[in-house]
């Protein structure tokens, strides 16, 4: 028998502490496939937004490669996804960095067709002014939808700014920097594609002898 009260309730929050933990770790056991799986398909749709699903028939979300070019793609290293059919190359999805964006960096996903086209560009993050700058967002403008089909050559390099600039882009009214800085992130990604994209689609060991 336990005589003394502080004793007792000592041992009591001990049980509650221990079922506690015990409740949380059965519960984050039984969410995380779940969790996984919706992220999962979260990012395939946003793949197959840039990358229709009928125009490929691997698993675009495993067939990735990292590559390493910060002046052109922003940061360190940069996740691309490639989309394939039969397996010849479809396209390749950039996961690009703006660094100067008006508030700070600006993620980008970027699909690059295999003849050098834009299959479209998505803003992923970003911290640009509400009502100017975030008018970059799909769901804000239709701006960002102004990429498709764009290419190194249609415009030129020399189209490739916005229209305060002298090149082809739109800006917003009150924001230039935010597009500017995207367009040349946009155009920095091609500039990529053109250099390396043959070495993508292959086989690590097959890139290796290229480079």
């Amino acid at each position: 028998m336990i005589r003394h009260p502080v004793s007792l309730a000592g041992i009591l929050l001990a049980l509650f502490a221990t079922a506690g933990t015990a409740l949380v770790a059965v519960t984050n056991n039984l969410t995380a496939d779940k969790i996984a799986a919706n992220e999962r398909e979260a990012l395939l749709q946003s793949l197959t937004a840039l990358v229709p699903a009928e125009t490929i028939d691997n698993d675009i979300v495993t067939d990735t490669r990292v590559v390493s070019d910060k002046q052109l793609l922003g940061g360190d290293q940069t996740l691309v996804y490639l989309g394939r059919k039969q397996g010849k190359p479809v396209a390749a999805v950039f996961t690009s960095m703006v660094p100067n964006g008006y508030s700070g960096p600006i993620k980008l996903l970027v699909a690059v067709k295999v003849d050098g086209t834009l299959g479209g560009v998505r803003v992923v993050s970003h911290k640009e002014t509400p009502g100017l700058g975030d008018k970059v967002e799909e769901n804000r403008s239709d701006w960002i939808f102004s990429f498709e089909g764009k290419s190194l050559t249609n415009p030129d390099l020399s189209g490739w700014k916005v229209k305060k600039d002298g090149g082809e882009f739109d800006q917003f009214t009150g924001a230039t920097i935010t597009p500017r800085a995207i367009v040349n992130g946009v155009k920095n990604t091609l500039l990529y594609y053109q250099k390396q994209g043959k070495t993508l689609f292959q086989k690590p060991d097959e890139a290796a002898k290229d480079e």
